[in-house]
């Protein structure tokens, strides 16, 4: 998963991880290349051209990258998005809306020159607008409802509701794309509902039991919805992303998200009036950091992606729980309660076996 803001492809949001693995753009074209521009044979050297010669070297090859990097990417992927997510739980004075215009914002002035560089415009081909626009659109508001509950949920409950969207992910796959569902998608389907039902704990199952809740239980109610609607925007948008494939920039599906987003928040803090700049000086560094931080998961999740396997990436990824829960306990000093210990469980249980079984259908 990506919660998924899946950077990333990958919003990451991030939307999630592509289920297949890619060999990377280019990778075929040197040998070409190099004959088109009129490079000697193996057997004659460019100096002399004699078939054989001491002043012949053996071409330059390519350098592999170091074992290991791709996952490490994914795990500065996994602490980029928490700490972003803390920064949300932090600047509780404003509202997630406006935290999500400032975003739109900053990442819109870092996209624009890219785009410019990369000369793919700023449209995109007309057979796939539609599909820009919803990404767009689904994007930024699974991006405000994720904010939203980390303003009035605990991080650590927030964090693994939010690994919730694979399985919808699955889900839409299967209704929209004709996908195949099998008895174990359905498995780890009921995993992850065990797990977000020990973090909401509804009170016809679990009594009046509030442990470890920091607002009112109709506030963690409201926060879990919106985390629970992040999860299916998520899956939605990953599952659109799926559908448009390669044939589209990354570059230009990331400025319809923060075009489209920046106007739709626009609009929402017009209604709401809630359109205020933050007193304080350090919210502000906040508001930058929490942009930059977002924008770092995406990248660092996409470069995971362009040289590792999706299984292992998706579950170094699940590593975000764990950073969660870490900053909850340092900076909030509220320690998770077994509730969410076990609903993180079987959260990541789920994530983890898809990831697992996907990538070992994959390497057949």
């Amino acid at each position: 998963m990506l919660p998924q803001d899946s950077a990333g492809a990958v919003e990451l949001e991030e939307p999630g991880l592509p289920l297949t693995d890619d060999a990377p753009p280019g990778a075929s074209e040197e040998p070409a290349a190099a004959e088109a521009a009129g490079a000697p044979d193996s057997g004659r050297c460019w100096l002399c051209l004699s078939s054989r010669c001491c002043s012949r070297t053996e071409p330059a090859k390519k350098k592999a990258p170091c074992p290991g990097l791709g996952l490490f990417y994914a795990l500065l992927s996994a602490f980029c998005f928490s700490v972003s997510s803390l920064l949300v739980k932090k600047v509780q004075d404003v509202h997630a809306v406006e935290i999500s215009a400032f975003r739109c914002v900053l990442q819109m002035l870092i996209v624009l020159p890219c785009l410019i560089y990369r000369k793919t415009g700023f449209i995109g081909p007309k057979s796939h607008r539609i599909f820009l626009i919803l990404r767009g659109v689904l994007g930024s508001t699974s991006m405000m409802l994720i904010y939203y509950a980390f303003q009035t949920m605990a991080l650590a409950d927030a964090t693994v509701i939010t690994f919730s969207s694979p399985v919808f992910t699955s889900i839409f796959a299967w209704i929209c794309l004709k996908e195949k569902y099998s008895p174990w998608d359905a498995l780890f389907t009921m995993f992850t509902i065990a797990g977000v039902t020990l973090i909401v704990r509804p009170p016809f199952l679990f009594g009046s039991n509030t442990s470890g809740i920091e607002e009112s239980y109709s506030v963690h109610l409201k926060g879990t919805f919106a985390a629970i609607g992040h999860a299916v925007f998520a899956a939605l948008t990953l599952v659109i992303l799926r559908k448009m494939g390669k044939s589209v920039d990354y570059f230009l599906t990331i400025w319809y998200y923060v075009v489209l987003g920046l106007v739709e928040t626009v609009i929402i803090l017009f209604i709401l009036g809630e359109w205020s700049l933050p007193y304080c000086g350090l919210d502000r560094l906040f508001l930058i950091f929490i942009a930059l931080f977002g924008l770092g998961a995406q990248i660092f999740i996409t470069k995971a992606l362009q040289i590792e396997k999706a299984g292992p990436v998706a579950i170094m990824k699940t590593m975000d729980v764990v950073f969660a829960f870490i900053f909850q306990i340092i900076f909030f000093n509220n320690v998770p309660t077994w509730w969410t210990v076990g609903g993180a469980v079987c959260v990541v249980a789920s994530n983890v076996g898809a990831a697992v079984r996907k990538w070992y259908q994959s390497s057949k």
